[in-house]
């Protein structure tokens, strides 16, 4: 064991969560809505070089728009004039207007390729924070949000986000610049005929203000009504089997259309927002665009504008009135993004992170344990689930926990893995205080099998050897046998480089538990958690996963938390665990001969044993309670 060395610390650094998780700043008081502005600034500040660039190439791509009404209106003037040079003029603004226009391919080229270049690794790095950050998140934060919601925020939102910088860079921006430009030279031109057109402003401006609130509570119950709709998809998913199995397919068809039917209510709502809003800025823009027509005309019979230039502010009136009415526009599209960012916001915010460790990095442990009277209490709790539970473990030794459901024996387990912290007291590895050391390194000397098997959809070799590089055949061969996995191997033809399915689906109970435990093996753990592995297999299924945990616990610090009480007789140590504390300890047989709570859980587990071998499911409900966790 030792410090963090320069390694390490390369190591930490790759491990932080990338810098876009601080775009999204603090949450303001009511812990709903990040600062106003607050990602649009960061984002702008840390990609100020580039927008500054696209603003330049933005400027000279879009010159014919500017340039060729100054052309038109000159070409205009002299042909209706003919001064003398006019055909000299007339040259000029021919090659004026064809160098304007040519050189709009590569700019707009050279635009697009800096611009995606930004918006794409933007989103990404965005998307990669988001994983790295949820990886970082407690275990109780997963377990009280709803996976639905989480998915909604990734996916959904996220492409919301793009769509709210997309607007921003493609949309606002040019629009601004376009503005700016087409009132510098109409001042140029003419202040008098300026100053009706900045008129113009207020008009659009008061028409969003009279619109922002009923966009802004639109959206938000849109956003709701989408992340209430993947939840429940979600959770149709996951209750499949079960909703076949009891013929409830009509109702759970039911429950989700209605969800589907309030996103689609909220979705009109929107719509007819934004149709009625659209409608509205259109008919404003156009009335004014007919003043500016009159009052142009106006001054030429007065003597004040020329044709041309009555062309020109026609012209640059549209400019002008076209980007006003693009930025007006897009505040529908502005206030879908601002929510997207509210809702990732919730996400990238969240402060219930899990402690990630110390600097101690260990390059190997012993296997040596010691609870140094832990307690625990989950954070909204009101009482201690886990009370002075002191336990100190050798190398090698098998620990194994008993009790009721609710006893505390997963939250144990919890606290070893390092998925939560003592609230008092201290957990030691190797006589190292756990919240010294590295977890990512700690845990590359444990193993987990859960008592439901997780598998994900791919080859049982990659299940086996996930997250392991450079894993020999004779590495994966020797799990495999000591697993007992090689015993079905047989039925697939494809044998390892089968695909088990989603979770696991193509095989059975016995089998996945097998693969996890070769899983396990093949990680060659120093401390190894068994929690529950056999509680929901069959006698044949029982025996062979208990020879290869017999294998499995070999010469390795275990701990055993078990349902099946029989599968604990070689223990070294049995704890009973009631209300979080320990009530009892020793060996199978000590405990036995004290007739107390221990031997009471064994009388239990015998009884429901037989009641279903026999067939007696009542007597199986009727000692639920002695089932573990």
């Amino acid at each position: 064991m030792g410090l963090t060395d320069s390694t390490n610390s390369k190591r930490s650094k790759n491990n932080q969560v990338p810098e876009y998780e601080d775009f999204f700043g603090e949450l303001s008081s009511n812990n709903k809505k990040p600062r106003k502005g607050g990602v649009v600034r960061r984002v702008v500040k840390h990609d100020f070089w580039r927008i500054l660039l696209i603003v330049i190439l933005y400027t000279i791509k879009a010159s014919p728009l500017w340039v060729l009404p100054v052309v038109t209106s000159d070409v205009i003037d002299v042909t209706t004039t003919r001064p003398e040079g006019y055909v000299n003029r007339l040259i000029i603004d021919g090659i004026i207007f064809f160098v304007f226009l040519a050189q709009n391919v590569p700019m707009h080229y050279w635009e697009a390729h800096v611009q995606d270049n930004m918006l794409r690794s933007t989103i990404a790095n965005l998307r990669k924070s988001a994983v790295r950050k949820l990886q970082r998140l407690s275990i109780t934060y997963h377990r009280e949000i709803e996976g639905g919601k989480i998915q909604s925020k990734f996916l959904r939102d996220i492409d919301g986000i793009d769509t709210y910088f997309r607007t921003i860079v493609q949309v606002l921006l040019p629009n601004i610049i376009g503005l700016l430009v087409s009132v510098g030279i109409s001042l140029w031109k003419s202040p008098i005929v300026t100053l009706f057109f900045v008129a113009i402003v207020p008009l659009n401006v008061l028409n969003v203000w009279l619109f922002r609130k009923k966009f802004q509570s639109a959206y938000r119950q849109f956003r709701f009504e989408n992340e209430g709709m993947s939840s429940a998809f979600t959770t149709m998913l996951q209750m499949m089997t079960l909703t076949k199995s009891h013929g409830l397919e009509n109702v759970e068809s039911i429950r989700l259309q209605k969800q589907i039917d309030k996103v689609t209510d909220s979705g009109l709502k929107v719509d007819r927002f934004n149709a009625f809003f659209g409608s509205l800025s259109w008919v404003i823009s156009q009335l004014l665009a007919g003043a500016c027509l009159f009052f142009c005309v106006f001054l030429c019979l007065k003597g004040k504008l020329t044709i041309g230039e009555v062309v020109l502010f026609q012209s640059l009136f549209a400019s002008i009135n076209g980007a006003v009415l693009s930025l007006v526009n897009c505040y529908p599209q502005l206030m879908a993004g601002r929510e997207a960012v509210n809702s990732v916001s919730e996400l990238m915010t969240a402060d219930d992170m899990e402690y990630a460790g110390g600097t101690t990095y260990l390059p190997a442990i012993q296997g040596k344990v010691d609870f140094d009277h832990v307690f625990y209490r989950y954070p909204d709790g009101q009482e201690d689930v886990i009370k002075d539970f002191d336990l100190h473990v050798k190398p090698g030794e098998c620990i194994a926990l008993v009790g009721s459901s609710g006893s505390g024996k997963s939250t144990i387990m919890n606290l070893l893995i390092g998925l939560l912290s003592p609230t008092e007291g201290e957990i030691k590895i190797d006589d190292v205080p756990m919240k010294d050391i590295s977890m990512e390194r700690y845990r590359h000397f444990l193993s987990v099998v859960p008592q439901n098997s997780i598998l994900f959809d791919g080859t049982m070799r990659e299940n086996i050897t996930y997250g392991l590089d450079n894993v020999s055949e004779e590495e994966l061969n020797q799990a495999v046998h000591d697993a007992a996995v090689d015993e079905f191997l047989p039925e697939f033809p494809k044998g390892l480089d089968t695909k088990v399915g989603e979770g696991g689906d193509k095989l059975s109970g016995g089998q996945k538990q097998r693969i996890c435990i070769a899983r396990a093996l093949i990680r060659q753990p120093r401390i190894l958690i068994l929690d529950e592995a056999t509680s929901a297999l069959d006698n044949v299924s029982e025996y062979h996963i208990q020879q290869a945990i017999n294998r499995l616990v070999s010469s390795r610090t275990t701990f055993v938390v078990a349902h099946r009480l029989s599968t604990i007789r070689n223990a070294n140590r049995i704890l009973v665990m009631e209300n979080g504390a320990v009530v009892e300890e020793g060996n199978y047989d000590d405990l036995m001969q004290k007739n107390g709570k221990f031997a009471e859980l064994v009388r239990l587990s015998q009884i429901s044993q037989k009641g279903l071998e026999n067939g007696d499911f009542s007597v199986s409900l009727s000692t639920d309670s002695a089932k573990g966790e």
